[in-house]
């Protein structure tokens, strides 16, 4: 009888502390809010170059001041200025992930992923901004060699490739490829 009490009161606790660790104000795995887009298909964050700086010499990543994260899944912004040669560019719907929204906008040229950047990527600590130096443009070559959403993880950004992925996917979905 005293271990049946014990093996409860520890399976409970265990219960507890796994329920505690589940992140705050993450989406709810359908939804893709929409963070920082504009009709200029434009963001408030600095893309991350393949070398892994950020542009505009800016240290800081996303910038999720006055963002909306109230579930609403509608399409960012596509840019949607295509020019004689058919190249046009789209965003993908900002994706928020447990340490920070992530954005993709592609360049496509007749059909094909010819760029991929991202716009957003969380940037909340120096850890963040280490591991999205090293992930991101390996995410980025992998959207142009894959031509698809269909990219390998990172491995030490599972959650960073996850948004990377969706938000892709979006910008794919709003091309029409």
């Amino acid at each position: 009888m005293r271990r049946a009490v014990l093996a409860s009161t520890v399976t409970a606790a265990g219960v507890v502390l796994l329920l505690s660790l589940k992140p705050h104000g993450s989406a709810s795995p359908g939804a893709a809010p929409v963070i920082g887009s504009d009709p200029g298909g434009t963001a408030s964050a600095a893309p991350v170059t393949p070398g892994g700086s950020s542009a505009g010499g800016s240290s800081a990543g996303a910038s999720s001041s006055g963002a909306s994260s109230s579930g609403d899944s509608s399409p960012s912004a596509a840019a949607g200025a295509g020019n004689a040669s058919g190249t046009r560019v789209v965003t993908g719907n900002a994706v928020d992930t447990r340490y920070g929204p992530v954005q993709v906008r592609i360049t496509l040229s007749g059909g094909r992923i010819t760029k991929a950047e991202v716009v957003q990527y969380p940037s909340e600590s120096r850890r963040d901004l280490e591991i999205n130096q090293f992930a991101l443009p390996r995410l980025n070559q992998e959207a142009v060699s894959a031509q698809s959403a269909r990219v390998d993880a990172v491995a030490g950004a599972t959650y960073t490739s996850e948004g990377y992925q969706r938000s892709l996917q979006s910008a794919l979905d709003q091309a029409g490829v």
